[in-house]
């Protein structure tokens, strides 16, 4: 493996992802307690981003599985998933995420993911067309794992973790409809 080309790929993982730090900190807060939700939200990080790496390496060879104008819509996966939380946490008024009791599953993890890298698709397409593909998606795949990590050492800190007990309820449905509205204006959905 050529250093150069994974020091690019380090570098192109960490500006197209470095928001889903900030989501998989809210996911492992929403998951504090719950057995197994390292895994659930792992998993579901794994299957969100090879969803968006098996759409880019189809894409940089010329299969499209996804047409473009479609991919401003994946914005409705994470607006829907957002409406839902809140929906969730005006049901539980003002209390603080209780641990185990409300831990996010592994499609919701992969369709925020999948969703929420719907603009990765287009970066990693035309490197993915003119670069060893293997290395980068060798690298990303590792990467998925150091973000796991960094997302739950973030929300296993004392200060953020008590930050996000107690506002991670308000936070999760905000950033989830954030990041949908986000991806349907920039990609122009409902010719917004």
């Amino acid at each position: 493996m050529n250093p150069g080309m994974i020091g690019q790929a380090v570098g192109l993982f960490a500006v197209t992802n470095i928001d889903d730090i900030v989501i998989l900190a809210l996911f492992f807060a929403q998951g504090a307690g719950a057995p197994r939700s390292t895994r659930t939200i792992a998993a579901g990080q794994y299957l969100g981003f090879t969803g968006i790496l098996v759409v880019a390496v189809a894409a940089a060879f010329g299969a499209t599985f996804l047409p473009a104008p479609v991919i401003p819509y994946l914005g409705l996966l994470p607006l829907a998933l957002g409406i839902k939380a809140a929906i969730q946490s005006w049901r539980h008024g003002n209390d603080e995420f209780s641990p185990g009791e409300r831990g996010p599953g592994i499609f919701d993890v992969a369709a925020v993911t999948f969703a929420n890298g719907g603009d990765n698709i287009g970066v990693y397409v035309p490197v993915f067309a003119t670069s060893g593909v293997a290395v980068y998606v060798i690298v990303f795949l590792v990467l998925v794992a150091v973000w796991v990590a960094a997302g739950r050492f973030f929300a296993t800190r004392p200060v953020i973790a008590k930050a996000l007990s107690r506002w991670g309820h308000i936070l999760l449905p905000i950033v989830l409809i954030g990041i949908g509205l986000l991806i349907l204006i920039e990609g122009g959905a409902f010719g917004l």
